[in-house]
């Protein structure tokens, strides 16, 4: 009886680490299945990837990463002053996507580059020589140079100009909302959403930054920091002394609107007086010429067939 027993036990036991053989092997086997598998989904990843970027045209393959190369080398060669000053620019602009201060400065030093090599040829085709040649070079040179700065100086005036063109109507709907007892926050909220434009994506932006934690004063004066705009920083200047002080927001609010709609229309007379002075140049070298030619042009055709043709 008892070998019976040892051998049902022996049999049982038998099976038991057959068992355990059997999933050990098959764990095993899966874990070898999926690691195959994993290196088939990377190398279907980098096929992906590398048909991805064949797939992309030839100035997105060579010319962005030789264009960061050129950033890297030329913040070496460019004064920390240059830097900062185009990185101002670019925080005026409305930080645009893609554009930093060492790839401006590359842009600059491949239009210096560029330029006077296109200018060559062309003069080479036009037949110039000497010092011709070398005007014309000089001048190509120059305007490669400048030339990315103008264009981001011009993007950033054109938002300075949308902001402080907007800037007075949405103090007055701020205004308006605070005064029926919305808090400045949710005033804050409403305007960005009824306004568009730069100024909205800025005080989006103070929205944002109070949310994650910083505080009205440092938001709002982080807000005139990124602006160009006179009436807005004292708008900033303003709402953070009446913060400190405890004064009441909404005759801040007021106050402001009021001065705002008053500069604008200082700003309107202005521009219209500057006017008269600025249509004196068209006058003189596209309308008078012209005119005098209509008036002036059958008089002295009749004067030389009557007295000099004869």
């Amino acid at each position: 009886m008892s070998l019976s027993v040892l051998g049902v036990l022996a049999f049982f036991g038998a099976a038991v680490l057959a068992l355990v053989a059997l999933q050990d092997l098959a764990l095993d086997r899966r874990a070898v299945f999926r690691t195959l598998r994993g290196v088939d989904t990377i190398e279907m990843t980098a096929a992906d990837l590398r048909r991805r970027e064949l797939a992309l045209p030839f100035t997105m393959r060579v010319g962005l990463p030789a264009l960061r190369r050129l950033a890297g080398l030329s913040r070496r060669f460019t004064p920390a002053n240059v830097l900062q000053r185009l990185d101002r620019e670019l925080v005026y602009a409305g930080s645009p996507a893609n554009w930093d201060a060492e790839r401006v400065m590359a842009l600059k030093f491949l239009g210096t580059a560029i330029g006077p090599a296109a200018a060559i040829g062309f003069g080479r085709l036009g037949g110039l020589v000497g010092l011709q040649m070398f005007v014309l070079a000089g001048s190509a040179g120059l305007i490669g140079y400048y030339a990315p700065e103008w264009v981001l100086r011009s993007r950033s005036g054109k938002r300075q100009f949308l902001i402080r063109r907007a800037l007075p109507d949405a103090l007055d709907l701020l205004s308006i909302t605070v005064e029926a007892g919305l808090a400045f926050d949710a005033a804050v909220a409403r305007v960005a959403r009824q306004s568009g434009g730069p100024l909205a994506a800025e005080l989006h932006r103070v929205l944002q930054e109070m949310q994650i934690g910083k505080s009205r004063a440092d938001a709002l004066r982080d807000l005139g920091e990124r602006t160009a705009v006179e009436e807005l920083k004292s708008f900033v200047l303003s709402m953070i002394q009446a913060d400190v002080f405890g004064i009441s927001i909404a005759k801040v609010l007021q106050t402001q609107a009021h001065e705002m709609r008053v500069r604008r229309r200082q700003q309107a007379e202005e521009r219209a007086q500057k006017l008269q002075v600025k249509i004196i140049f068209p006058l003189i070298l596209c309308i008078f010429p012209s005119l005098f030619v209509v008036l002036l042009g059958p008089a002295m055709i009749t004067i030389y067939r009557s007295i000099i043709a004869r």
